[in-house]
């Protein structure tokens, strides 16, 4: 009889562990979007910190709203980005090539793809689960 209550014992800690294994995945997934995509020191596209005057400053370039956290060459580009698809563009820029183009259009669409995931009712669901689940201080 001992036997039996120890073997129920082994399963209830490893149900047990393997529930905190989950549970620190959920957390690494978290912190992944929160820490790494929408860190507010660094800018979304290339990674460079920038500091809240700087982002402040590139956010709006000329007449153009820039909707993302980038540094002033990210800015750049961006804001050239929109001017070639309007049909103007410096065109002593030459490497602004189809290519590079192509890399913006991905990233801009890499960039709603992690808007729509957060806006997911999975990812919301998995926020609510952790909310519920704070250890007790």
């Amino acid at each position: 009889m001992t036997k039996i209550i120890q073997l129920d014992g082994k399963l209830q800690h490893s149900k047990e562990k393997k529930a905190e294994i989950i549970r620190k995945r959920k957390i690494l997934a978290v912190q992944k979007i929160f820490q790494c995509i929408h860190c507010v020191f660094k800018c979304e596209k290339c990674g460079t910190q920038i500091g809240f005057e700087q982002e402040r400053k590139v956010r709006t370039s000329g007449d153009l709203r820039v909707p993302y956290r980038f540094c002033e060459s990210c800015s750049e580009e961006y804001v050239d980005y929109v001017d070639r698809l309007q049909g103007k563009g410096n065109p002593e820029y030459y490497w602004h090539n189809e290519d590079w183009l192509k890399v913006w259009r991905i990233w801009i669409d890499y960039k709603g793809v992690i808007d729509g995931y957060l806006k997911s009712k999975e990812f919301k669901q998995l926020l609510e689960e952790l909310k519920e689940t704070r250890p007790n201080k």
